[in-house]
Formats: structure tokens, C-alpha cells, sequence
């Protein structure tokens, strides 16, 4: 295969260049009115007057903020799936599927040609950034090897489909790309998860992967999988000439250790990107600096609302302009797909005055997402009263957390410490079914990631003497007051003291 590095290094020189042209400000003035005049004529467009909005400010006492639900029910559902000239123009070809939302069990998020493109774009930003500052790379001298979700898209309408962003992606990867893009369609459009990897590790074998994609929980399946097929656990023997492991939507830290054993002998790098069904909003440029740059001139308009005034009437709307550094924002976006000071869930902070880089801080709802499950609190609480009244409990106190795998081979997942009273000797086992089969039913992501626990192992659960949580909290200097035991622990530090100080004190039942 021609290595076409030099033709992505060039790009990435050019793109850098007429990038520092201009400020983040400028960028997203330019980027917000290219969207007003795109969706004029539309019906959103023409009900809050864009043709006569000629600053921000004018923009944002025009558009309220909305969620997702109020889309649907304002503006999509009636004429779904032929979305023509509502909230952007021209018809919505694709539709993105994410489930976990408080009201329903799927949504369905517009996905427009001109945010396929803008997509592209920040694909090829990331790849040529890596490739300006590592002079020695060849990485387009090989295939990329993005490990997806679910590719299987249904036909809503005649030449318009829903499926996981995966699947879209798939399907709508540039002509140029496709021969350096690898798993190919046979393979992708695999529904059984653990066929499907099977497939992909045997088959990546005979292939010059250069660079690797995914979720970290399902890449380290994918690594044991390889070491499975070869008897190699460093990536460096079985890969050889990769360079780069680009990982994203959950949190890393928990994952690095059991990465750096499979990195072992290996100049691989890695590298953090931000996408979302909405669009992809930001990635790591470099080694060398701090959090990701923010996609400031790409199709996507951003607003920040404190985080404390989310839920209000009329919150304080920051766009890039007058945003600060340290504050936890909510973060909202407007898009060329047809979402306009769309609230997408997910809290970011700036982390220079430049305004460029971003972390990732959380989610506005209280939620577990460790492995890309995107459980909500609600969602577990129906589970576990679903499973006291079909197994005779009443439930008292609870924590969930996440266990993450220590070693290659082992699957992470959820543990559920749970103070109950019941008339009944209870098994641990049968309601960690209980619950596991409840979360498969209401939440999509949930059912695909347990995928026959082939993608994250069934719930542990651990049952405990009454009254074990209050000394917990005593113990922490949290008891009464306004103290509250928390419901979902993702301080990976925080789990471990609960699961040590029930272990001490021999408080299982």
C-alpha cells in the first residue's frame, strides 16, 4: 500500500495555517451565521426569524435551549422519518440511535451530509495533527482499524436509515478512505458481537494496521482476543507497525494500567478524542499539552451554561467569547444537523484562557458509564425495585460502582452493594439476574455491551447487614445532617474504601 503520509502531513501544515488566521471567537461567529443562513428558510429558521439575527446575543433571546425531548415533540416526531426542511435544510438522510434518555428508550439524533463531511474533517484533523508531530510517522502508510459498535442500519423511509453512529459511518466512509479503513462491510455488518470480534482479530492478523479506534473497554477485548490467536501480548509483535491507539467515551484512567502492559516494548501512542452522537467535538492534538482542543470551525456552534443553572427557566447562556477557565459548564451545541442550543448531557471545563482546550468533567444527569453503558440513575433504581418486588426485598441503602479489569482477559462490570430487609434467605446470584435482565430490557447500550457477557460481565452483588452503610458514612465524618449515601460512585478510590470497610468488618450477609 502507497504511504500517503506526506499528502496527510501537508494537509494538516495547510488546515493548521488558515486555522490560526483567525481566533476561536471569529471561527465561531462565522460558524454560527453560516448555520442561521443554511436554515433560514426552514421551518425552525422562519418561526425564530434568522434572517434578522446579526450578533449572539440577538441568537440566544431567540433560541431557547431544549433538550432532545423537546425536539421530538416540537419538531421531529410528526413527519419522522422525512425530516425535509424542519430544522435544517434538505432532508436528514441518517439518523443516529442512543438510548439512556430519562422519557424513552431510544433516540434518534439527526445526522445530515454536512455533518458526515464535518465529521470526516475532524477525523482527518486528529490523524494529521499526530502526523506533524511525529516527523517519522507512516500511519497512512497502512489501515486503520476502528473497532465499532452495532453496524446493522434499518431503512426508516426510502433513502433514509437509523443505526449506531457505527454503522452511519460505515457506510458513509469517503470513497478515497475506504481501501486504508478496516474491519471491511462483510465483517462490520456482523450482529453477534463476539463473531464479530472473533472475525476481526483473525482478520486484522493478515493486515498492515497502523492505527487502532474504540471504546478502551472493548479494545482490551479485542487485545485478548489477539493474544488468544497468537500466544503475543505486546501489540508491538503482534501489530508491528502500529502507531497509535485512539480511544474515547469514557473515562481513561482506569483502563491505563492494563494498557500499559499490552504497550510494553512498543513507541505506540495514544490519543483521546471527544465524539458524540451530535458531533465531534474536540480531540488530543498533542503529547505534549494538556486536555483536548475543542472543533471551534467545523460545523458546530457552542454555548456553556453553568452547570448549577442548567435546570433553570432562563439560565446564563457563555458562548467561547466570554466563557472562563475552571468553571463547570454544561455543554450545548448548535449544528448543521439541524440542532439548534441542543443540551446534550456532558459537563466540560476550559483549561486555558486561549480558550482551546478542554476536559471532559461528567454528565448533567447522575449516571455510570464506565464501559459506554450510559446508565442513568432512574434506570437502576427501577431495576432494583423491579428486583425487590419480584424477590421479596425492600430495599434500604445502596452504591453502585464500576470494577474495572485488573488483568488481560478479565471483563470489567458493575457491583451493587445493597442493605435490604427481606423475610426470605437471599441469593446474591439470582439478583444479579434480576437486575442484569431488567437494565438488558430499557437500556440499549446496556443489552449490547453485556452481550451474552462477552462485553462486560454480569453485575456482582454484594448484600449487606443493616445499619452497615450508616457506619460507613460515620466512619467518613458523613453521617446525618445533609449527608447522603451516594447512590452512583464513579471515584474509583471511593468504591474501594466501601468495598475495604465491608471486607474489615465482615458485614456481608
Amino acid at each position: 500500500m502507497i504511504n500517503i503520509t506526506p499528502i496527510l502531513r501537508a494537509y494538516g501544515a495547510l488546515a493548521l495555517r488558515r486555522y490560526s488566521k483567525a481566533s476561536c471567537v471569529a471561527h465561531q461567529k462565522r460558524v454560527l451565521f453560516s448555520l442561521l443562513r443554511r436554515a433560514a428558510g426552514t421551518k425552525f429558521g422562519k418561526e425564530h426569524g434568522f434572517k434578522s439575527i446579526h450578533d449572539v446575543k440577538a441568537y440566544q433571546s431567540r433560541v431557547p435551549i431544549r433538550r432532545y425531548e423537546e425536539f421530538w415533540s416540537e419538531y421531529w416526531q410528526k413527519d419522522f422519518p422525512v425530516l425535509d426542511n424542519i430544522t435544517y435544510w434538505g432532508t436528514v438522510p441518517y439518523f443516529a440511535v442512543t438510548s439512556g434518555t430519562t422519557t424513552g428508550k431510544t433516540k434518534y439524533i439527526p445526522y445530515t451530509k454536512e455533518m458526515i463531511r464535518a465529521n470526516n474533517r475532524a477525523g482527518l484533523a486528529l490523524l494529521s495533527s499526530f502526523a506533524l508531530e511525529n516527523p517519522s510517522s507512516a500511519i497512512w502508510g497502512g489501515k486503520s482499524f476502528v473497532l465499532g459498535g452495532s453496524t446493522d442500519l434499518v431503512r426508516e423511509a426510502d433513502g433514509i436509515y437509523s443505526g449506531d453512529l457505527s454503522g452511519i459511518v460505515t457506510k458513509t466512509i469517503p470513497r478515497w478512505c475506504k481501501g486504508r479503513y478496516f474491519p471491511p462491510e462483510e465483517i462490520a455488518f456482523l450482529s453477534d458481537w463476539e463473531k464479530k470480534i472473533d472475525h476481526m482479530a483473525e482478520a486484522s492478523l493478515k493486515e498492515d494496521i497502523r492505527s487502532l479506534a474504540g471504546v478502551p473497554s472493548w479494545l482490551l477485548i479485542l487485545f485478548e482476543k489477539l493474544r488468544e490467536k497468537t500466544g503475543k501480548e505486546r501489540l508491538a509483535e503482534i501489530y508491528p507497525r502500529l502507531e497509535l491507539i485512539i480511544h474515547g467515551g469514557v473515562k481513561f484512567d482506569p483502563y491505563r494500567p492494563v494498557f500499559e502492559r499490552y504497550l510494553l516494548g512498543s513507541n505506540i501512542k495514544l490519543r483521546e478524542v471527544y465524539p458524540a452522537s451530535e458531533g465531534f467535538i474536540a480531540f488530543q492534538d498533542s503529547a505534549q499539552k494538556c486536555g483536548l482542543r475543542l472543533i471551534v470551525n467545523n460545523c458546530i456552534f457552542y454555548e456553556f451554561v453553568p452547570l448549577e443553572e442548567i435546570d433553570k427557566e432562563n439560565p446564563t447562556r457563555h458562548w467561547i467569547e466570554d466563557a472562563e477557565p475552571g468553571v463547570n459548564y454544561a455543554l450545548v451545541m448548535t449544528t448543521a444537523a439541524g440542532l439548534w442550543s441542543y443540551v446534550i448531557g456532558d459537563t466540560v471545563r476550559f483549561i486555558d484562557n486561549a480558550k482551546e482546550r478542554i476536559e471532559i468533567t461528567g454528565r448533567i444527569s447522575y449516571s455510570l458509564s464506565a464501559f459506554g453503558e450510559h446508565l442513568i440513575g432512574e434506570e437502576i433504581e427501577e431495576a432494583l425495585t423491579k428486583a425487590g418486588e419480584d424477590l421479596g426485598f425492600s430495599l434500604l441503602e445502596y452504591s453502585v460502582g464500576a470494577l474495572f479489569p485488573s488483568k488481560g482477559g478479565e471483563l470489567g462490570r458493575h457491583v451493587y452493594i445493597l442493605e435490604v430487609e427481606s423475610k426470605y434467605k437471599l441469593d446474591s446470584e439470582a439478583v444479579s439476574q434480576q437486575i442484569d435482565s431488567y437494565l438488558s430490557k430499557i437500556n440499549d447500550d446496556y443489552a449490547a455491551h453485556r452481550a451474552d457477557g462477552f462485553g462486560m460481565a454480569s453485575p456482582k452483588v454484594v448484600l449487606v447487614k443493616r445499619g452497615t452503610f450508616a457506619e460507613w458514612m460515620k466512619s467518613r465524618g458523613k453521617l446525618g445532617g445533609q449527608n447522603k449515601v451516594p447512590r452512583i460512585i464513579n471515584d474509583v478510590n471511593l468504591l474501594e474504601n466501601l468495598l475495604n470497610f465491608i471486607q474489615t468488618r465482615g458485614d456481608k450477609m
